[in-house]
C-alpha cells in the first residue's frame, strides 16, 4: 500500500470518527466557548452580573441533560454538589485559589456539571476512542513538560503541582474510566488557563493545606476533576437505587418531567419570538 493511500485512509478514518461524534464535540465547543464567555465578561461586572451568567450556565447544562440517560443525569447531579462543596472549601475556608470577589461566582456549579459532563461525553465519543494512544501520549509528555516547566521556569513555582500530576497518571493507569480521566484532563487544562490569565481567579503561591509551592494554575491540577470524576461513577448508581426505593420516585419523576417541559415550552417561546423578529 503506498503512502499516499494510507493518507486517504487515515483521512477518511478521521472523518468518520468525527462525524461519529458530533454531539461529543458539541458538549466541548459549548462548554469551551461558553466557559470562556463567562471568564471573559467577569472581568470587571458586579455580582449582578455573575448570578445573570450563572442562570445562563444552569439552563445549558439542564438542556444537554435532557438528552442523557438517567445515569448520567445522576452522575452530573453528584458532581455538582461534590464539586460545589470542594469550591467552598478550598477557595473561602482553605484559601487555595481566591475567585475575583473572594466569592464562588453563580456560574461555578453549573460549570462543574458542564465539565463534568464533557470529560464524559470525549470519554465515550468514537474519536477519543480511536485516537485514544495519540491523545494519552500528548497529554503525559505535555502534561510533563509542564511540569518540568513549572519547576523551573515558571515565575510561581509549581512543586504542588508535579505531586498531583504523578496521581493523575495513576488515575490514566490503575484508572476504570480512564477515558473519562483523559477527557477531564484536556478540558481542565484549557479552562485552568483561561481562568487564571482572564483573572477570574488566582492560585495561592503556597498551598495552604501542604505548605508547598502551588503554580497558577499547577500543572496536575487535573487530577481534582478526576477525583470529582470518580466520585461521581461510583455514587450515582446508589443515588439512582436509593431514589427508586423512595416513596417520593414518582414526585421526583414528576418534577422532572415538569423541568423538561417548561425548558422545551422556552425554547419553542424563544423560537417564536426570533421568527416575529426576523420577519
Amino acid at each position: 500500500m503506498t503512502d499516499t493511500s494510507l493518507s486517504l485512509e487515515q483521512a477518511t478514518s478521521l472523518r468518520h470518527a468525527i462525524k461519529a461524534s458530533y454531539h461529543e464535540l458539541l458538549i466541548l465547543l459549548v462548554t469551551s466557548t461558553s466557559a470562556a464567555a463567562c471568564m471573559v465578561l467577569d472581568q470587571s461586572t458586579p455580582i449582578f452580573w455573575q448570578n445573570l451568567l450563572g442562570l445562563c450556565a444552569w439552563s445549558v447544562l439542564l438542556l444537554f441533560l435532557l438528552y442523557e440517560s438517567r445515569q448520567v443525569q445522576a452522575q452530573v447531579l453528584v458532581a455538582v454538589a461534590f464539586a460545589t462543596l470542594g469550591e467552598y472549601f478550598a477557595s473561602p475556608f482553605w484559601g487555595s485559589y481566591t475567585y475575583r470577589l473572594a466569592n464562588v461566582p453563580a456560574f461555578v456549579p453549573p460549570g462543574h456539571g458542564m465539565i463534568y459532563l464533557t470529560a464524559v461525553a470525549l470519554g465515550r465519543s468514537v474519536l477519543l476512542q480511536q485516537y485514544y494512544q495519540l491523545l494519552l501520549r500528548v497529554a503525559v509528555i505535555g502534561g510533563s513538560i509542564w511540569v518540568v516547566w513549572g519547576l523551573t521556569l515558571a515565575a510561581q513555582q509549581d512543586v504542588l503541582g508535579a505531586i498531583l500530576f504523578s496521581v493523575f497518571l495513576l488515575f490514566l493507569w490503575r484508572g476504570k474510566s480512564a477515558p473519562v480521566y483523559l477527557g477531564a484532563f484536556y478540558i481542565t487544562t484549557y479552562l485552568e488557563w483561561v481562568g487564571t490569565l482572564t483573572g477570574t481567579w488566582s492560585w495561592a503561591p503556597i498551598d495552604p493545606v501542604t505548605g508547598l509551592a502551588q503554580g497558577n494554575p499547577p500543572s496536575g491540577v487535573a487530577v481534582w476533576y478526576c477525583l470529582v470524576d470518580a466520585v461521581a461513577l461510583t455514587s450515582a448508581p446508589l443515588l439512582l437505587s436509593t431514589l427508586r426505593l423512595s416513596r417520593h420516585w414518582r414526585l421526583v419523576k414528576m418534577l422532572i418531567r415538569l423541568e423538561q417541559w417548561g425548558i422545551k415550552r422556552s425554547i419553542s417561546l424563544f423560537k417564536r419570538s426570533a421568527d416575529l423578529l426576523t420577519r
